[in-house]
């Protein structure tokens, strides 16, 4: 019987390469979920990082227990085999963390993966044994290798079933369970480990060829810092990331929720809530997709009536003069009750959108024939009818409904357009009731968009330009300046009137171009006039539109900067009603206009709901009233004590007050008489050109006009300055 070196193994560091291979455990099983969650390259490089470091901290603690072995000889390790030893268990780890990547585990997957990891596993350690070169050689006992081989596969098959059992684990149960993990994983790699060594023996005068190779406590405390700072350092870099991404993630969840709902907010009204021409216009084409399928089908079996859709366009009669009168406030609790009336009248499977100020459409589908459509827009007008409240008062509005039914009528492409057309010729007959669409009503639209898309072009094509009207000094006949109007010449249309050409201006968002046109435009004028020896103030006329920009102020300064103009020269007019509209956001855009030097006025004075006390708000300094208030002025003794309250109040205010519409000499007289300041009308002149008005205060007048010199403008000018 042969006998055999006595063996033994220093506690210290047995224990230290058992938490060692805890540790690398632990690593693995964070890395794991890190080349399981991460995409593309980020996963590939945890891959690779992750296969080096785990591979080291399992070698490490093969290479510790090996150093914990103590025999009667000096023992040393020949680093080539060594060497070649740690690449195995960086192949092993690379095999586990691959494993651990997928995204389900099968029985023959896992078999097949752990006997694998586990030969990897028996090679890394049997080839660090061999690197103990000694003569005479190592005596196995085979059934102990065989044992070892058998732990191997077994730790390997604990080390994939802890991955993919840990991937369904979150919050702070992952933690624990890891840890617990990580120990069973360690204690399997030990036993497998120290199994393996206790199957060498070593034959009584065994040299060791490979002492003076690497040996010594020092390498073996140097190999476990090593190990140990390298799979801390990767562990906190693995957390850091994963925190990292997880900020991320949150973020994109946030981002995408409030997506997601800016989404939703782009597709509704903010008011009422219903969807907004968008959705509504995608609802109408999923409708006809399946109007389309519907009527395929019709075709093959026709029984019964067959399908279509209606829609109907809604126009709230009689909002204006609520918003008018009581304010947006109350305009909104309007609109918001009639969205809730049209929406109770109608059915779940309809659509009902808002698509302007107080403009519905109703998509309605199952409407196989126009009396269906009229039965729904009877709905409509009757949800309506009722008195609505609105800031504690009363208030009647009504409902103008136009009805276009598909297929019966109408084009798909225009099913909108044509409805609204059908909504014109209802509110045209009085309003509170409803219309269907016909074709000879395609004509008015069809107009409507060609007098839109000739106006696009007027500016650049130079149709537009401006006729001035004269307002006279009524005590001294003498010419005080001229109103500014918007006339519009088409090659082929002709004069188009400004009644024809505004409202479609507003509608289709041209109206602020065309008043920063006029602005230009008149200032231009005031220069031409300047340098042929007339001072002239043009008044201007500003829209709502206008008022509610913010720059409106620095805009007409650059204009008259530009021109070389006095500001004073220039007199901004805005109608009672777009003044009285939003009182705070006109005396913000007066105060900008005041500061620039330019005269304001409010034009059209008494068709509104204000009162002379909120103009005290307003740093304006000239009344227009209304030429209603004129026309009836000679017969109607209503109109003259309105015209004379206003002049006195105004006057006690320190305003200057206009009268426009004077067409007779009567009402000449009257005005004279009630003191008005300055006159305006037909009595006078019609509006003109600026060449005409040129030649007409020169003397060069056509017949019939009064006569007024230039030297009278400018003294007249400068005394009203």
């Amino acid at each position: 019987m042969a006998n055999y070196l006595p063996s033994s193994y220093d506690p210290i560091v047995v224990v230290a390469s058992f938490l060692i291979a805890c540790f690398s455990s632990y690593v693995a099983l964070d890395l794991a979920r890190r080349v399981r969650n991460d995409r593309n390259g980020l996963a590939v490089g945890w891959w690779l990082g992750g296969s080096v470091a785990m591979g080291s901290g399992i070698w490490c603690m093969h290479f510790i227990g090996m150093m914990a072995l103590t025999l009667p000889v000096a023992l040393g390790y020949e680093p080539g085999l060594t060497f070649t030893s740690w690449v195995a268990g960086v192949v092993v780890s690379a095999m586990a963390l691959f494993m651990a990547s997928r995204r389900s585990l099968t029985l023959p997957a896992l078999g097949i993966g752990a006997t694998v990891m586990g030969l990897g596993i028996c090679a890394m350690h049997y080839i660090g044994m061999a690197a103990l070169t000694l003569s005479p050689g190592i005596v196995w006992h085979w059934n102990l290798v065989v044992l070892s081989c058998v732990i191997a596969v077994g730790a390997s098959a604990v080390s994939l079933l802890s991955f993919f059992w840990l991937s369904g684990v979150r919050g702070g149960r992952r933690v624990r369970h890891q840890v617990v993990a990580a120990l069973l994983m360690g204690v399997a790699i030990s036993g497998m480990h120290y199994t393996g060594m206790a199957a060498a023996q070593f034959p009584e005068g065994t040299v060791c060829l490979s002492a003076d190779g690497l040996s010594g406590s020092g390498l073996a405390m140097l190999v476990a810092m090593s190990a140990v700072a390298l799979l801390a350092m990767t562990l906190f870099t693995s957390g850091t990331d994963a925190r990292a991404q997880s900020r991320t993630a949150r973020l994109a969840d946030t981002l995408q929720s409030a997506n997601a709902e800016l989404q939703q907010q782009a597709m509704k009204d903010p008011l009422t809530g219903l969807p907004n021409r968008l959705l509504f216009e995608e609802r109408l084409r999923q409708a006809l997709q399946r109007l389309d399928q519907a009527m395929v089908a019709h075709a093959e079996r026709p029984d019964g009536p067959g399908p279509g859709l209606a829609v109907l366009f809604i126009d709230v009669d009689g909002f204006k003069p609520v918003n008018d009168s009581l304010g947006h406030a109350a305009g909104d609790e309007v609109l918001l009750e009639a969205a809730q009336r049209l929406s109770a009248a109608k059915r779940g499977s309809d659509t009902l959108a808002r698509i302007g100020g107080d403009e519905f459409v109703l998509l309605l589908e199952g409407v196989s024939n126009v009396q269906d459509g009229a039965i729904w827009a009877r709905r409509a007008v009757d949800a309506l009818a009722d008195p609505f409240t609105a800031s504690g008062q009363s208030v009647q509005i009504s409902a103008s409904v136009g009805i276009v039914v598909h297929p019966a009528l109408g084009d798909r492409d225009k099913l909108v357009s044509q409805a609204d057309a059908a909504m014109y010729a209802a509110k045209r007959s009085g309003g509170n009731t409803y219309a269907f669409f016909e074709p000879h009503m395609d004509a008015g639209a069809l107009e409507q968009l060609g007098l839109q898309s000739d106006l696009r072009r007027a500016i650049e094509l130079g149709q537009l330009h401006l006729h001035y009207q004269p307002k006279i000094d009524a005590n001294q006949g003498t010419i005080r300046g001229v109103e500014a109007l918007l006339r519009w010449t088409h090659p082929q249309r002709g004069h188009v009137s400004p009644a024809q050409f505004i409202p479609v201006a507003e509608r289709c968002g041209l109206i602020g171009a065309i008043g920063n046109w006029v602005i230009d435009e008149a200032c231009r004028q005031m220069q031409e006039w300047a340098r042929q020896g007339m001072r002239m103030r043009v008044a201007i006329n500003l829209s709502m539109h206008q008022l509610r920009e913010p720059d409106l102020a620095q805009r007409v300064a650059s204009a008259l900067s530009r021109h070389g103009v006095d500001p004073a020269l220039l007199l901004c007019e805005i109608t009672e009603s777009v003044a009285m509209d939003d009182v705070k956001r006109t005396q913000r855009a007066f105060d900008g206009l005041a500061r620039v030097g330019v005269f304001l006025s409010i034009d059209d004075f008494g068709t509104g709901y204000s009162s002379l006390s909120y103009l005290r708000q307003l740093p304006a300094r000239q009344l227009k009233i209304d030429r209603s208030f004129i026309s009836d002025i000679e017969w109607s003794r209503d109109a003259r004590a309105i015209v004379s309250a206003v002049i006195q109040l105004a006057h006690a205010l320190g305003l200057l007050v206009v009268a426009e519409g004077v067409e007779t000499e009567g009402q000449r007289d009257i005005l004279l008489e009630l003191k008005c300041d300055e006159l305006q009308g037909y009595f006078y002149a019609r509006p003109m050109a600026a060449k005409s008005l040129y030649d007409w205060a020169s003397g060069e007048k056509p017949a019939g006009f009064a006569e007024f010199s230039a030297s009278v403008i400018d003294e007249s000018m400068q005394a009203q300055d």
